[in-house]
């Protein structure tokens, strides 16, 4: 859809009162361009024309209102069927378009969860991440990784549960050192039988949907009645495992005895920044808390910041029952309607003043108001060590976005470049990538060869997807970790491109390759270093050690994927399912190879048609 035109303008007011006329009631979402034709806001409304009339108006708007009506030239608009639907079609285009005026979420990973795996007699309790497609009970959300980590080192010590892949639980003789220290019973050798693994299945799962006092009361009898029997060992065992169970539910701080499951949401603002807290309540447990630092739109006023940040933050994920505010917002009604139908069951959201509910939200915003404390003052230094970056190098201004190269590799084997991305708020590690060599004709361990193909992509994909760096994509210096080699032949890839004008510094490790003594090269000029005491080079040091964190993650990733692949990973509908169904029933991939198509349909999960396409893979051209 392309912009409607108007005829010659004086004002943003005169641009939106001429939309007026072709406009009727219906729900529908509109969109404002500047005169570039860059969408400067996004909204949606349950009557388009008396929405649109409201812009209209000469006076009566907030500052930011009044800035982004007169940066407008153009409008677009999108009728819907229900103000609901052009609720979620406005959600979508602003994660799409990112409009300067509107609220935008910056952080929306997903959440990690405990899975209680059902595909095993014996099932596996593990931290999982993203979609839900194994078999097996979900727990979570979790605020964070460590969170869940914490909960399951926990668990293993109270429930002793397995937590090894089943490829690991097959293969052992006799049992691993989590059986020596109390934190697995043993299953993989037989130590427990079926029955008496699944009962600890059963006790866990209860915990984990908060039946801890029934879990804790099943003990305390057990370790009762194995006292009485004069079994002490036991009771000793059954002693450290209760024992075990209270400091879960203490670490877990703050635990609501009224409040089933609700996410736990408040804003704190200051000085046109924003923090959004999130506390997880499930089965009447904090299972941990995360912050948010909304754009905030030039300046929107705290209901539109929430409204917003829930429609985005619930946009990949499932809802809880309960969604405490700190503030209300407009439209919470059509909020809980639009959350209600995509789980399924009721969605309250809820604005508490007194009791146990208020004090969730007055912790969190206590949590908001810390961590926009911490957030500013970070920023603050971040402000002025940018500033030193630029008067060091030479930049016309400190720079927003920062891009550092490194490459990793072992004697040119599974190589990996990787960038790592910086700017005023610290590390963008949303926007850090990895690029596995491609380079055919490279030599091994051509570092020059391998920044060169880095940089070309990078910047071919920059050049074809913002081509007029507006995007806020386009680094305003580059990093290289290397020496004049390095910066020379980067510097030709960028003449090649048209990309001169943005600055370059080699970062070499200098005499004797010690830290402090870092040698920086920029083209055309002599090497220089900083003091050793300098808080620019501690800068400088810590962005060139995350790219190379960074740079041997992924290396490391690529090499244990290769280690780990098979010829039968590139076989059409096989996945890692009837990988080890095929392994399993022949003992390697080269016996799969061989097999006769009589015998791959004899596989236990294999079908006709996959064994068919199996053997034609491995017999093209025999």
């Amino acid at each position: 859809m392309s912009p409607d035109t108007t005829p010659e303008r004086l004002d943003g007011y005169a641009v939106i009162q001429s939309y007026l006329k072709s406009l009727d009631t219906s729900p529908g979402v509109y969109r404002m361009l500047d005169a570039k034709g860059a969408v400067l806001y996004v909204g949606k409304a349950r009557n388009l024309r008396a929405r649109v009339s409201n812009y209209a108006r000469p006076s009566g708007h907030s500052p930011r209102i009044a800035r982004m009506i007169s940066d407008t030239a153009s409008m677009m608009f999108l009728t819907t069927k229900t103000e609901t639907e052009a609720l979620l079609l406005e959600q979508n285009l602003i994660k799409q378009l990112k409009p300067r005026y509107n609220v935008l979420l910056r952080d929306d990973k997903s959440f990690p969860n405990i899975l209680v795996s059902h595909e095993h007699a014996f099932p596996q309790i593990k931290k999982h991440r993203g979609r839900k497609v194994e078999k097996g009970n979900y727990y979570g959300p979790f605020a964070s990784a460590g969170a869940v980590n914490r909960t399951l080192n926990q668990l293993q010590k109270v429930f002793l549960l397995r937590n090894c892949s089943d490829s690991t639980f097959e293969s052992r003789t006799r049992p691993c050192l989590l059986y020596q220290i109390k934190r697995c019973s043993a299953p993989c050798v037989g130590y427990i039988s079926e029955p008496d693994y699944a009962a600890l299945v059963k006790d866990a799962e209860r915990f984990l949907r908060g039946k801890s006092t029934r879990v804790q009361g099943q003990l305390a009898e057990q370790m009762q009645a194995a006292s009485e029997a004069m079994e002490f060992e036991r009771a000793a065992a059954l002693r450290d495992r209760i024992r075990a169970l209270t400091q879960v539910q203490s670490s877990q701080g703050i635990n609501p005895k009224g409040v089933a499951e609700a996410d736990v949401i408040a804003l704190h603002q200051d000085g046109g920044q924003a923090c959004v807290q999130v506390f997880f309540i499930r089965a009447n447990q904090n299972w941990g808390n995360r912050d948010f630092y909304p754009r905030t739109g030039s300046g929107a006023e705290a209901a539109e910041i929430l409204q917003a940040f829930i429609g985005q933050f619930y946009d990949g994920k499932d809802p809880p029952r309960m969604i405490l505010l700190s503030h209300d917002i407009e439209d919470r009604e059509l909020l809980e309607a639009a959350l209600a139908e995509k789980l399924g069951r009721r969605v309250e959201i809820a604005v508490p003043q007194r009791g146990e509910k208020a004090e969730l939200i007055a912790n969190a915003m206590r949590n908001a108001r810390e961590s926009l404390a911490r957030k500013m003052s970070e920023t603050a230094t971040q402000g002025r060590l940018l500033a030193g970056l630029a008067e060091a190098f030479g930049l016309d201004a400190p720079p927003e976005r920062i891009e550092v190269y490194d490459n990793s590799h072992i004697q040119g084997t599974d190589a990996v470049g990787a960038m790592i991305v910086a700017g005023s708020e610290g590390f963008i590690k949303s926007q850090y990538r990895k690029f596995n060599i491609r380079g055919d004709s490279l030599t091994p361990g051509d570092d020059f060869g391998m920044m060169k193909e880095v940089l070309t992509r990078r910047f071919k994909r920059l050049l074809k997807e913002d081509p007029d760096r507006t995007g806020g994509t386009w680094p305003d210096l580059l990093l290289i970790d290397g020496g004049a080699g390095q910066v020379s032949a980067v510097r030709e890839i960028m003449a090649e491109m048209g990309v001169e004008d943005i600055g370059m510094v080699g970062v070499a490790k200098g005499i004797d390759r010690d830290a402090g003594k870092e040698e920086f090269h920029r083209t055309g000029e002599r090497p220089f270093a900083l003091k050793r005491n300098d808080p620019v080079l501690y800068f400088i040091q810590r962005l060139r050690d995350e790219a190379h964190r960074f740079a041997i993650g992924a290396h490391r990733a690529k090499r244990s994927k290769a280690v780990g692949a098979t010829p039968l990973d590139d076989v059409p509908g096989v996945g890692a399912t009837r990988k080890r169904a095929l392994l399993a029933h022949f003992g390697s991939a080269k016996a799969v190879s061989r097999a006769a198509l009589t015998d791959l349909k004899a596989v236990d999960g294999i079908s006709d048609a996959i064994a068919e396409t199996i053997y034609n893979h491995f017999h093209e051209g025999r």
